[in-house]
């Protein structure tokens, strides 16, 4: 029998996470000339290990994204014209999803504060200084309709919901539950897209705010919520490593327009189209830099570790590969006594790996029942990080390594824990 929370017990938790996958931005040339929509020129603008994610354009030479730097999520500014990456502010949190503001010369971003909050925030252009926007709702993904009216995904327990802001009022108006992460301006029009997850086949539905009104535009490619609109009123949808197109002008149909599989590209997620529709931003996976799901490929996890997390001090001893697993001991002190203890193994099953643990209190009460594990099935490994759904491994030297571990409570919502270790002799 398998449970799937991990310190539910221990730590209650009221922020949510942003998945951070070893993602890239990649640029291509747009060409729409011939009727066909044709893709050229690939360019990796953030090109490093790590986290580089939500593409944006400010204008048509310039566009930014969320990019990992010195421990936290930045914003990046890439220019087109000149290559060059620069970033926009020096201030503390991560900042997600950077869109322009309009008829500013500032960006509004999601900041989540090292004290857990979660705000929106707008970051001028021409200096270093911020402000808040919105402090009182858990925002995951926004739109902008005009100055004053914000179009917001927030978070709740185990869903968004679609949320109307009035910036003027301070106003919150809930137009519908359990959406996608997708919200984006219908082009020509004063509509706003979304992805209603009401139905088992999702949906790409228009909200008009001046109506409060939802309309059905078409249905998604299936499990895709990620997707751009381009000037004629076409969808850009992807799926795994392939692109597609729809105008639901003219049917119902996806077709497949490009595959990225060739450049080892896979898993795209977002998109973001140039104002003059000549440039496309995509994320992705770089397939090349991934490895085979062997122990071999992971061994430089095993030792002794040694860190500070949860309030205490936190140690981790794994062995080397041997006998198809690898396993490890676990254990947290606070104020000079063990919290509790985890044994860990990752083991060779099925052309995979699965990382496997029990909790014991500090007098080797299990947690679990008998049969029970907390499984972690294997994502990828790349040869600096190992990923599983709920726990990451992450190489920053022989002598040092990052584990995030998802933390839920009991209404649901989850974190990233990070514990950094270092190496003993």
């Amino acid at each position: 029998m398998k449970r799937y929370s991990i310190l539910s017990l221990l730590l209650c938790i009221t922020t949510t996470i942003y998945a951070q996958p070893n993602t890239d931005v990649f640029l291509f040339d747009l060409d729409q000339s011939s009727g066909k929509l044709e893709l050229s020129n690939i360019q990796n603008i953030s090109n490093k290990e790590g986290y580089d994610n939500q593409p944006s354009f400010l204008d048509n030479y310039t566009l930014v994204f969320s990019s990992t730097r010195n421990g936290q999520t930045d914003i990046a500014q890439y220019n087109l014209k000149t290559g060059e990456t620069t970033w926009l502010c020096n201030t503390e949190g991560s900042k997600y999803s950077p869109i322009k503001i309009p008829g500013q010369k500032a960006v509004s971003a999601i900041n989540l504060g090292l004290d857990n909050s979660q705000k929106l925030y707008s970051y001028n252009l021409n200096d270093d200084s911020s402000e808040v926007l919105i402090d009182n709702l858990l925002i995951g993904y926004h739109v902008w309709k005009d100055k004053n009216t914000l179009v917001l995904a927030v978070l709740e327990p185990d869903m968004l919901s679609l949320v109307e802001y009035n910036l003027k009022h301070h106003k919150a108006d809930t137009i519908q539950r359990n959406i996608g992460r997708s919200l984006l301006n219908i082009p020509n029009s004063n509509l706003i897209s979304y992805i209603s997850k009401e139905t088992p086949q999702w949906e790409i539905r228009s909200f008009n705010p001046k109506t409060n009104k939802s309309s059905l535009i078409v249905q998604t490619l299936p499990e895709s919520e990620d997707l751009v609109w381009l000037e004629d009123g076409s969808i850009l949808m992807a799926k795994n490593e392939d692109i597609y197109l729809l105008n639901p002008k003219q049917g119902k149909e996806w077709v497949q327009i490009a595959s990225l599989k060739e450049l080892n590209l896979h898993n795209i997620t977002r998109m973001a189209v140039s104002p003059d529709g000549t440039k496309l931003a995509v994320v992705a996976e770089n397939a090349a830099t991934l490895l085979e799901p062997k122990l071999d490929n992971i061994a430089w996890i095993s030792g002794n570790w040694k860190g500070e997390a949860l309030g205490g001090q936190t140690e981790e001893n794994w062995s080397e590969p041997s006998g198809g697993s690898m396993m490890a001991t676990f254990k947290l002190i606070n104020e000079g006594k063990v919290s509790f203890y985890e044994i860990e193994i990752i083991r060779e099953v099925n052309n995979t790996l699965i990382l496997q643990l029990k909790h014991f209190k500090n007098d080797l009460t299990g947690w679990e029942e008998k049969d029970e594990t907390v499984d972690f099935s294997l994502k990828e490994i790349t040869p600096t990080k190992v990923v599983f759904e709920g726990m990451t491994f992450e190489k920053i030297s022989d002598t040092e390594m990052n584990v995030y571990v998802d933390i839920h409570n009991k209404s649901g919502e989850v974190e990233t824990v990070k514990f950094n270790y270092k190496k003993s002799n």
